[in-house]
């Protein structure tokens, strides 16, 4: 294995963030470079001019093992200070753009809508995790602003298990034309939870975790 391709491995490694996997090829090029300097040909001495670039290629090894160490205490410190700004919203009313809501056994999952022209019919279709359909029921359209909840009653009457759930509203006006509808998911903040990719932090809603960079309201409980 040569030098330039302990640097590059160690450059790959930067990229995704590993500071184990860096440390760990770092000592393996410290090994290589003092076992080549200990077992040279002292008939036939390293040439200079490769024993600088070798040197130098430590010296950027080094940084790139600090750089790495020390973008994980960042994104970690970022993590912690977002969470802590978040815990201001546990208790109150949120609204995130996202079609995705929590149904538990304590509550329904819950949507808001608006439409840009007033509508005659609206169809309510809800998806589970993997995309499958569980349910359609049709919803009496109020105005160009309406809300809906689903209490997880499936068309046999039974229950649709805890867990995420996808809203996809299908609306018509009088005209018999599909008019687009924006839908937003609403829900009290019960819990935050920090630790996702790039210090990211998620609000617990009905039992489902939704990104805080989705939450466009938050209103008194």
């Amino acid at each position: 294995m040569t030098v330039s391709t302990i640097g590059t491995a160690l450059t790959a490694q930067d990229k995704n963030g590993t500071v184990s996997g860096a440390t760990s090829d770092f000592n393996l090029f410290l090994k290589l470079l003092t076992t080549q300097m200990q077992n040279q040909d002292p008939l036939k001495p390293m040439d200079s001019t490769e024993y600088t670039q070798q040197l130098a290629q430590y010296t950027q090894v080094q940084q790139t093992t600090k750089q790495t160490s020390t973008l994980q205490e960042i994104l970690t410190q970022l993590s912690t200070q977002n969470m802590a700004q978040a815990s201001g919203f546990i208790g109150r009313q949120a609204s995130f753009d996202t079609p995705v809501s929590g149904l538990s056994s304590t509550g329904p999952a819950q949507w808001g809508y608006k439409t840009d022209r007033a509508i005659t019919t609206l169809t309510a279709t809800f998806a589970d995790a993997s995309g499958k359909t569980v349910a359609t029921r049709d919803i009496a359209p109020d105005g160009l602003t309406g809300r809906v909840a689903w209490d997880g009653t499936l068309a046999d009457g039974s229950k649709a298990a805890d867990g995420a759930y996808t809203l996809s509203l299908t609306g018509i006006d009088a005209n018999g034309q599909a008019v687009p509808v924006g839908i937003t998911s609403t829900g009290l903040v019960q819990d935050v939870v920090g630790g996702g990719a790039g210090g990211s932090v998620t609000l617990g809603v009905n039992g489902t975790q939704l990104p805080m960079d989705k939450l466009i309201r938050l209103t008194a409980s």
